[in-house]
């Protein structure tokens, strides 16, 4: 699961005629104003906070009030540069190319922000070496609740300041430090630090160059994170072999409610491990361990025992080499999955010829809402199976379904899928797209599918990759894409 960049929202927006800050310093929460009551900011110009400020208890000289004003003013124009503002006790300046002389405006625009809660600085290369100028105003005490520092270039040196800084952030709620590959030099002193952030609910290190000890270290401090609901270490190919002894400290997430592991190099070793912890985080909801091939032939049993995951909604295990046994095991212990909303099975080629062991499973799941079959070497006999139950009402809640790379299926099978595939009524995608390297003509097939499009409300995108249209068909596609009232993507390259 790779991250994606986020894009600046607010350019070309207009100067507020307030400031940004001040904007800020009121919020709008109904729990920020009886929190802040004395204030009266909710109706008040900004001369009137300063001049409530400067007649505290704590009554400031007319010098300070002037020294205030003009430090508002300029991080407002700060933030204006940007193209941003503080919204909702909200700090968003990611992708922003922030410089290195940012960083010493943004250390003193967070102290004109004493209420902050989410800090978010991805994606901002020079954010990395300049860590603890950005965020040494930041003490115990403080409110903060979610700081991204995704991609950021954060060197050991910022690790070794955000490990001393942890025990400060008492409210801190989200943690992500990944794609910041040099931290792991300094993993001791984080580690030492999440151990004092009892509240955090989310903690990613999505490649973050983790290896076998960082595993060991990480899972001291994991008894210690008795609130965390989510847990990302997935893209570190040097973890293999982490698990292996026994992580005991992982069984304490009881809350546990994702646990992201995918294309970590899982060894036989750590999937026997990990077989003895995994089914006893019982409110487990999101499970992908997608992208380990080691796990073909050794992951049997912890398969067999995800049945013990009666809130599980999301099972990703693509592209794991599963053989005739364990997909057998998975097969089995789906039956119990009653909450499943996502199953991604793509990349195994096992399943072809055998999707009849998941007959149960695709009857059983009133909740599936999205099923992944891509190059699994399905063969018409599987996909006339899928038809059989789409066609006995099953499946009613599917919105995604993806069937690419599967060239084995013979225009007859084609024929009964896409004659049936009308009775997916919440359907939004279907993906039926060729390999790179293979191009078919479409058959006679095709009409039932454009026909079935027209009773399904909710498509908008059929994947169509290689397979060529003759003329009749591209005039019979063209007339339908002039309809209006629709608004279908048929991706297929339109070629002759």
């Amino acid at each position: 699961m790779s991250q994606t960049r986020k894009k600046t929202s607010s350019e070309g927006e207009t100067k507020p005629q307030t400031s940004t800050v001040n904007k800020f310093l009121r919020g709008s929460k109904a729990e920020s104003r009886k929190q802040n009551n004395d204030l009266k900011t909710t109706d008040s110009q900004p001369s009137d906070w300063i001049q409530k400020t400067a007649t505290s208890e704590t009554a400031k000289p007319l010098g300070l009030e002037m020294e205030l004003r003009s430090s508002m003013e300029k991080n407002e124009h700060f933030l204006q540069k940007l193209g941003k503002k503080a919204v909702n006790k909200c700090l968003d300046l990611n992708n922003c190319g922030l410089t290195t002389a940012d960083m010493k405006e943004m250390g003193e625009a967070l102290e004109m922000i004493p209420e902050l809660e989410e800090l978010n600085l991805s994606w901002n290369s020079k954010v990395g070496g300049n860590l603890p100028l950005i965020l040494q105003k930041f003490q115990k005490g403080s409110k903060i609740q979610m700081i991204e520092l995704v991609d950021c270039s954060l060197t050991s040196e910022d690790g070794t300041f955000l490990g001393q800084l942890l025990p400060m952030l008492q409210s801190l709620e989200v943690l992500d430090l990944s794609i910041n590959r040099d931290i792991v030099g300094s993993l001791n002193s984080i580690a030492q630090g999440l151990k004092s952030t009892s509240n955090l609910k989310v903690l990613k290190l999505h490649s973050c160059g983790l290896s076998q000890k960082s595993v060991k270290i990480l899972d001291t401090a994991f008894r210690y994170l008795g609130e965390l609901r989510k847990l990302d270490l997935s893209c570190n190919k040097d973890l293999g072999g982490g698990f292996e002894d026994s992580p005991a400290q992982l069984v304490m997430l009881k809350h546990l409610q994702v646990l992201d592991l995918h294309q970590c190099s899982l060894t036989a070793d750590d999937v026997m491990s990990l077989t003895q912890v995994i089914p006893l985080l019982s409110n487990l909801q999101e499970l992908d361990l997608s992208a380990n091939k080691k796990m073909g032939s050794s992951s049997e049993n912890l398969l067999s025992r995800l049945r013990f995951l009666p809130a599980l909604k999301s099972l990703v295990i693509n592209n794991c080499a599963l053989e005739s046994e364990t997909f057998t095991a998975l097969a089995e212990a789906s039956v119990h999955l009653s909450a499943l909303e996502v199953f991604d099975l793509s990349w195994n080629k096992c399943v072809g010829g055998n999707l009849k062991l998941l007959l149960e499973t695709l009857k059983l799941s009133m909740s599936l809402q999205v099923l992944r079959l891509s190059s699994c070497s399905l063969v018409t006999e599987d996909v006339a199976l899928l038809a059989s139950v789409i066609q006995t009402g099953h499946l009613a809640k599917l919105q995604k379904l993806d069937l690419s790379y599967n060239d084995s299926i013979c225009d007859a099978g084609w024929t009964m899928f896409c004659q049936n595939v009308r009775f997916l009524k919440e359907l939004i995608e279907l993906d039926i797209s060729l390999r790179p390297s293979n191009f078919r003509d479409c058959g006679q097939w095709f009409r039932h599918l454009l026909y079935a499009v027209t009773k399904l409300p909710q498509i908008t995108e059929i994947g169509m990759k290689r397979w060529i249209l003759p003329a009749s068909q591209e005039e019979e596609l063209e007339c339908f894409d002039q309809d209006k009232k629709r608004s279908i993507r048929f991706d297929h390259g339109r070629f002759q």
